[in-house]
């Protein structure tokens, strides 16, 4: 798949146990955020994506993954692109309770790119 006027390209670091949740649903679906986690965070660039995984991912679980997957265009217009540091650390905050609605705008596949440790 590749990025069209009609799908934003998204990238989001994972560890071992959301990477296992992907797997179980066939890599179509973000598995539900748990209550300590109000904000589904996918990042635009895969630059950021992997700093986080192997900073953050590898540190705490010995595995990192980026993965990338494609969300009609039409739906994330209504979620700005949040800058939080450096000038490509930017995401997209998507609350938790619009995290089904996300998943019925994935085109394609979630796919991994790039992977970490073990």
């Amino acid at each position: 798949m590749t990025q069209s006027s009609e799908t934003v390209e998204m990238f989001r670091p994972v560890g071992p146990q959301e990477l296992e949740l992907l797997r179980q649903n066939g890599f179509t679906r973000w598995p539900p955020r748990l209550p300590e986690q109000p904000i589904f965070y996918p990042v635009t660039n895969a630059k950021y994506a992997a700093e986080i995984s192997e900073r953050w991912n590898t540190t705490d679980f010995g595995y990192g993954a980026v993965t990338r997957f494609y969300v009609r265009a039409s739906f994330m217009a209504s979620y700005p692109i949040q800058q939080v540091g450096g000038s490509y650390h930017t995401e997209w905050w998507v609350p938790a309770e619009d995290l089904e609605s996300l998943n019925d705008n994935i085109v394609g596949l979630i796919e991994v790119i790039q992977e970490f440790g073990a």
